[in-house]
């Protein structure tokens, strides 16, 4: 993995920049940030420093005038995104949080494949229109989680019944074999479900629901072959990838995951024969109960709008 950008200014002197453009002064904009005028006019001279240039004009004596450079309005378009993905990870990060006293957040129990890749759209969703808190219980079993009471909703990857639970489809992923560009495999005809069984693979740590699938998908496939110990075992699908992309070993990832990378050329797929890398996640709750409130809100938004 390549080391933290040197030169991104931090996320409280970006949003002081944005605050400075919208409002034209520099005192202002501090003050809507939470900074004293001192602590603001310390952040814009390390941001003038990592930029290499002034980014907010200054008057005859020296001082800080309110409107930005050129370079300094280019900062604020390009850090845009930026503070959007930030104000989003914000929505996922409380999440994680767990609750404090006299709160009574939604709990909900997700293994790491749903936490990773659905819930941040949903608690963003969440966040911005009906509201409600939501705190996540990770864990390798979200449906006996919700039996046991411990959470309230759950979000399942297995195809199996689910005794004394409610269940509805909130999304289906297919799971695709991909390499580095340089692999044997890359570019070629594909593989067939007993030759990836015995090929050593990076995987997710046990228990995610990525790794459960693709065994359980691949010894439907070929069940007389004996499948070897992963090269390596990590613990998001983040990490497998830049395994791969290092050209560490093939890895069986769901496609959302890696669609950047099979489009920029940093990875390649590889067609596999005779599996079937097919797979649901639902969402589960106790039998003979109605979710409610914030629950209800977020089911809806899981499923589009609708629960079935």
């Amino acid at each position: 993995m390549p080391p933290p950008p040197a030169r991104v200014p931090d996320l409280t002197a970006l949003s002081l920049l944005v605050a400075i453009a919208r409002t034209g002064n520099v005192g202002t904009a501090a003050h809507e940030v939470g900074l004293s005028v001192q602590a603001a006019t310390a952040r814009l001279r390390t941001v003038e420093q990592q930029v290499g240039a002034p980014v907010v004009e200054r008057e005859r004596r020296g001082r800080r005038a309110g409107r930005l450079t050129s370079r300094g309005v280019l900062l604020v378009e390009w850090a845009g995104p930026v503070l959007d993905a930030a104000a989003d990870l914000d929505a996922v990060v409380a999440a994680l949080r767990p609750a404090r006293p006299g709160e009574q957040p939604i709990v909900l129990a997700a293994g790491p494949t749903a936490a990773e890749g659905l819930l941040p759209a949903w608690l963003v969703e969440l966040r911005d229109g009906p509201g409600g808190q939501i705190v996540l219980l990770d864990t390798d079993d979200p449906a006996a989680a919700v039996r046991a009471g411990d959470a309230t909703l759950g979000i399942v990857e297995t195809v199996e019944p689910l005794e004394g639970l409610h269940a509805t489809t909130v999304d289906t992923d297919t799971l695709v074999l991909v390499v580095a560009p340089d692999h044997p495999w890359a570019g070629g005809s594909g593989v067939d479900a007993a030759e990836l069984v015995a090929t050593p693979l990076v995987t997710r740590r046990p228990g995610a629901g990525t790794r459960a699938s693709v065994e359980a998908a691949l010894t439907a496939a070929a069940p007389d072959v004996r499948a070897p110990a992963p090269l390596r075992e990590v613990a998001a699908d983040t990490a497998v990838r830049a395994a791969v992309r290092a050209g560490e070993g093939p890895a069986v990832l769901p496609r959302r995951a890696v669609t950047g990378d099979l489009a920029a050329g940093n990875l390649a797929e590889v067609p596999v024969h005779g599996a079937d890398l097919g797979r649901e996640f639902r969402a589960v709750w106790k039998e003979g109960s109605s979710p409610q409130g914030t629950a209800r809100d977020l089911l809806r938004i899981a499923t589009g709008g609708r629960i079935r």
